[in-house]
């Protein structure tokens, strides 16, 4: 049943890997077009996810004053959260199920490339025996611990030996692994025996795995950087740990995958330079007249205020309503009057208490 599934999984993307092989011969750039239209097919959705992350990126401010404010209440702080999400329209979810939707199609393609006469070819199971027949007689074996990859050995047997094959069975395709002179069909890690030796397609195999960690590592990290975010404890192992497991699979498995990876990895950088360039002048626009908009309702209250004070005023007979008028001043009779006893028992008072009055005590 599994298989069954597994098989029209593939069969789409197989299909397209075919198509281009077929327009290009060239099996790594058909690997390259294959990448490049997935990435085309998934970008409406990565759209959305993308414009969600960098609003949320925004909003850390809010979300830490949040989670200070709550440090001691979690309910509260979960339900402050989900209101401030609500408010801005945000789905903090929205990115984590298309994050998921390359490893399928990475595993497909691995069945692609490892299982290339049932998967890219598209034959059925008597058709690759009686080609695995045929290819026997003429002193095709495969090496003990290498049956996983006995079709990939197959494929390249028949490309070998293409003039025994062609037009013997329906479907059969000359499939030619070489690509920039580099055989995708190895494993490098079955050529570290003939290193520093055997030239550029030992070296090229050899550097494929690291150029794809490579590129993945400044695309986790410039994709940080442009989100503005700092990396926290997980983020950052996993900005070190998908490049090192690349690094690892790119050694024990066909270099095609390789290719794949450093393809998907500089379609993805791209992308997201891209992107972050694109939304973030669309957020600063948005935050622009979202500022517009509260400045202007602002006035608009202030003005509506202002013309009831005056429909008020003018219902009160030009007298400004009772609650805008403040505490009656004190009278300027009576402040006199105080100024003027605290000057008649201080300035004015011609002598003191308990002294006789002398005139020429004040004379200069």
């Amino acid at each position: 049943m599994f298989a069954t599934l597994g098989y029209y999984i593939c069969v789409p993307f197989a299909f397209l890997t075919r198509l281009f092989y077929s327009w290009t011969g060239s099996y790594g750039v058909a690997l390259i077009l294959f990448t490049l239209v997935v990435k085309l097919v998934l970008l409406p959705f990565q759209l959305k996810s993308k414009k969600s992350m960098l609003r949320m990126n925004r909003m850390q401010g809010k979300l830490n004053d949040i989670k200070t404010r709550y440090a001691n209440n979690q309910q509260k702080q979960q339900e402050a959260m989900a209101e401030l999400y609500a408010k801005e329209g945000i789905n903090p979810m929205s990115g984590c199920l298309w994050s998921f939707i390359p490893f399928p199609i990475l595993i497909a393609l691995y069945y692609i490339i490892r299982v290339p006469m049932r998967y890219f070819m598209g034959l059925s199971e008597t058709v690759i025996a009686e080609i695995t027949t045929l290819a026997g007689s003429l002193g095709f074996t495969v090496a003990d611990g290498s049956q996983a990859y006995e079709q990939i050995y197959l494929a390249k047997f028949i490309h070998e030996h293409w003039a025994e094959f062609a037009g013997k069975f329906d479907g059969l395709i000359d499939l030619n692994y070489s690509f920039l002179h580099i055989d995708l069909a190895n494993r490098p890690s079955d050529l570290f025996s003939q290193f520093p030796g055997g030239g550029w397609p030992v070296w090229g195999a050899i550097l494929l795995p690291i150029i794809s960690a490579g590129i993945q590592f400044a695309m986790s990290f410039i994709t940080m950087r442009t989100n503005g975010s700092a990396p926290n404890g997980s983020t950052k192992t996993m900005m070190y740990m998908m490049p090192l497991m690349t690094l690892w699979m790119g050694y024990i498995l066909p270099s095609a995958l390789c290719i794949y990876w450093i393809a998907n990895s500089a379609f993805s950088l791209i992308q997201e330079v891209t992107l972050n360039e694109y939304f973030n002048k669309i957020l600063d626009r948005e935050e622009t007249e979202k500022e517009k908009a509260a400045r202007e309702k602002r006035y608009a209250k202030y003005q509506r205020q202002k013309e009831l004070m005056a429909q008020q005023q003018l219902a009160n007979g030009g007298k400004k309503p009772q609650n805008q008028q403040g505490k009656k001043k004190p009278s300027g009779d009576k402040k006199k009057s105080a100024g003027s006893n605290e000057n008649g028992r201080v300035g004015q008072r011609p002598y003191a208490r308990g002294r006789a009055y002398d005139k020429s005590h004040y004379d200069d």
